[in-house]
């Protein structure tokens, strides 16, 4: 007989599973980890070097560069957070960073809106346009956009840093929001202009919520990128008048390292502290931002 009824089971052999193969040990998965770590390694190496060098001071550090803190100590973080400049460097970087943020969320929203939802002549020329601003680095147009900002009287002020940096951040901003303004379906605008709203009421009651995702990361980016921005403060404002307790934090490291120079600790008390507001912020930031992409990517 061909097929036997099994007493314990009810089934025939032929109903029987087969015998599981034995799992061949796959040597790809440690290998990815390994680079990973080292990647992870070397980029969240130097933080905490610079964290723990905060913590330390200056004699340990010249005794052990590579040690841990032997004693541990906040002092330097105390005279950095009880200085008058460094919270006038933080304010001027908030300054910065909200002003260019809000700019470059508001300009972005709107032309991206037009470039996705209306037909006109020259949109796709407009659209390269944008895209070929992503390969315009800052380093090109220093020059020219210095003499341009003294021909206008902005050298020397926080306009003449807000202006150009939400110039340098539409591009990569109009990328991201178009396709999101894309993927909305034409018919939610039909459906609301047959219920008589407006096309700003339409922007402002439709289209603005759902493509708040994107908002969020064009915004989160911005905010990080005018945060940390060294070489547009460097043009306009540490050759103006301005007091360098309000230059923004990127500058005033630069200023407080030259000057404290032999005082290593606080240094990297200054420069540790410095960090905080753009990381803390990017990591509470960091799903929404991962979000925003992969919805970019899809539309």
């Amino acid at each position: 007989m061909t097929e036997t009824t099994s007493l314990t089971t009810g089934r025939t052999r032929e109903e029987l599973p087969p015998a599981p193969a034995g799992r061949r040990f796959d040597w790809g998965q440690p290998f990815v980890y390994l680079v990973a770590l080292v990647i992870a390694a070397v980029a969240i190496g130097p933080v905490i070097y610079v964290f723990l060098g905060g913590l330390r001071t200056t004699a340990d550090l010249n005794a052990n560069p590579a040690g841990l803190p032997d004693p541990w100590t906040i002092d330097n973080w105390v005279r950095v957070l009880t200085s008058t400049r460094f919270w006038g460097n933080v304010g001027a970087s908030t300054l910065l960073a909200v002003a260019t943020t809000v700019g470059v969320v508001v300009l972005g929203i709107m032309a991206a809106f037009v470039l996705a939802r209306y037909d006109f002549r020259g949109r796709g020329a407009l659209y390269t346009l944008f895209a070929a601003g992503l390969m315009f680095p800052l380093t090109v147009a220093a020059l020219p956009l210095t003499l341009l900002l003294r021909t206008l009287g902005l050298h020397g002020t926080y306009l003449g840093v807000i202006i150009p940096g939400i110039a340098f951040a539409l591009p990569t901003t109009i990328i991201i929001l178009v396709p999101f303004l894309k993927a909305i379906p034409e018919e939610l605008e039909e459906a609301a202009a047959i219920d008589g709203a407006s096309r700003i009421g339409y922007f402002w009651r439709i289209l603005l919520p759902l493509s708040m995702p994107g908002l969020v990361t064009v915004g989160v980016l911005a905010f990080v990128a005018s945060w940390n921005g060294y070489l547009l403060p460097l043009l306009v404002i540490s050759t103006g008048t301005l007091p360098q307790d309000f230059w923004p934090l990127p500058l005033g490291v630069t200023q407080f390292s030259t000057q404290y120079s032999q005082d290593t600790g606080a240094v990297l008390a200054y420069t540790s502290l410095a960090m905080i507001p753009a990381l803390v912020f990017f990591l509470l930031a960091e799903k929404r931002i991962v979000g925003g992409l992969q919805g970019a990517v899809k539309g």
